[in-house]
């Protein structure tokens, strides 16, 4: 699509400011522009339009109806694809901003700090792009149990891959295994959508034994072109109830010539708390069998450090919350520096997720974190475009 293809509101209730937004994202080569003076004027306006716009820049400083009412209204009526919030509020009520959002099921791009400037506007606006690379994300869609029962049959689900690189000299050293659903007509269903229904549906474990068919067989092909790479995969908690796990999982390994350390699954922070005494039983099989564990998101949840320090983990992912503006966010930076140290403790390797700036990278390696996942180094691609994907990271990185 490109940035000059994307449909931009901007809200804005200060006359001059919201005229220089449009005119820098005009220079920017945008023409598929609106305007409105404030929230009441912007519903308004997004309920009459035929067809959301892609990005809704937003204050939040607002007379009448302030930004974050705004922002609640259009992600409970979804009249907007995504958007970004600019003010020059403190970073701390930012931050609380997005994440309020994100919670709502609303893409957030970021914030854009005032004054406006073509480069800031630049580094949001194209986010938009790197996230629906391969496809427009179907983001009013609704999906049933019998759909996602079928699209796993149908081999519309499969595993796109995300690099994982090491600070010290930016080898690409693994990958993440992320489910995507592609519709016939090239749309994709986002995870947040399907998961959640395969989950209540009984699916997810079939789900999660494809992606680890799947991400296996590749494995085989990046091997024989010299990639000797650790592959992440996705584990639910509702994996980890039935006692012939560790032997199932541990089989599809061996079916591809893969040893378990070679794969690393990964348990949110939050599931691996919600059924304590099955989910650790488990876990800790599958640790003797050789696999790594990851608690991803870590940082989102509400486990005990006593409690983490039980568990066998051998890696931490730190949230892409706290990594997205670390360098200019006190508040992040101290989270970072906090999960960075509990684990040199804990004896666990670091990756941060959602890298996608050389200020955000640069700030990491400083701080003395393990390994980096974002669009800094690239985009999820199908298995297929990983080899290309490495290399344009290893040209770029050198």
């Amino acid at each position: 699509m490109g940035l000059a293809g994307l449909t931009i509101l901007l809200v804005e209730d200060h006359g001059f400011q919201r005229r220089l937004g449009l005119r820098l994202l005009a220079d920017l080569g945008l023409t598929r522009l609106h305007e409105a003076a404030d929230g009441f004027q912007a519903l308004d306006l997004l309920r009459a339009l035929p067809e959301p716009p892609d990005v809704v820049l937003v204050d939040l400083d607002m007379p009448g109806m302030d930004g974050v009412e705004f922002i609640g209204i259009v992600a409970q009526e979804r009249l907007a694809h995504s958007i970004a919030v600019v003010s020059a509020m403190e970073p701390a009520l930012l931050h609380t901003v997005q994440v309020m959002a994100k919670a709502s099921g609303l893409r957030v791009l970021g914030c854009i700090e005032k004054p406006l400037t073509p480069g800031k506007l630049t580094t949001v606006l194209s986010l938009y792009e790197a996230e629906v690379i391969g496809g427009q994300v179907a983001l009013d869609i609704e999906v049933t149990l019998e759909q996602a029962r079928e699209a796993l049959s149908r081999g519309e689900i499969l595993p796109w891959f995300q690099p994982q690189a090491e600070f010290g000299n930016g080898k690409i050293v693994g990958v993440e295994a992320l489910a995507r659903w592609r519709l016939a007509d090239g749309r994709m269903v986002p995870p947040a959508v399907f998961v959640p229904v395969m989950e209540a549906g009984g699916l997810i474990d079939e789900l999660t034994s494809l992606m680890l068919v799947q991400s296996c067989a590749w494995w085989k092909r990046w091997q024989a072109r010299g990639l000797d790479l650790k592959v992440s995969v996705n584990v639910s908690a509702q994996n980890l109830t039935g006692p012939e796990v560790a032997d199932r999982y541990e089989a599809v390994l061996r079916e591809h010539g893969l040893s378990p350390e070679h794969v690393i699954l990964e348990i949110t922070e939050g599931s691996v708390m919600s059924d304590t005494a099955r989910g650790l039983g488990m876990l800790a099989r599958l640790r003797l069998k050789g696999f790594g564990l990851s608690v991803d998101d870590f940082g989102t949840g509400y486990s005990s450090l006593s409690q983490l320090s039980q568990i066998p983990f051998t890696e931490l992912k730190i949230d892409r919350g706290f990594v997205s503006g670390a360098p200019t966010q006190p508040r992040k930076r101290a989270m970072i520096e906090t999960s960075l140290d509990l684990a040199r403790k804990l004896d666990l390797k670091v990756v941060a997720e959602g890298v996608e700036t050389i200020e955000e990278w640069q700030l990491l390696a400083q701080l003395g974190c393990d390994f980096a996942q974002g669009y800094l180094i690239s985009a999820p691609v199908p298995g297929e475009q990983l080899p290309d994907a490495i290399q344009r990271w290893r040209q770029t990185h050198h």
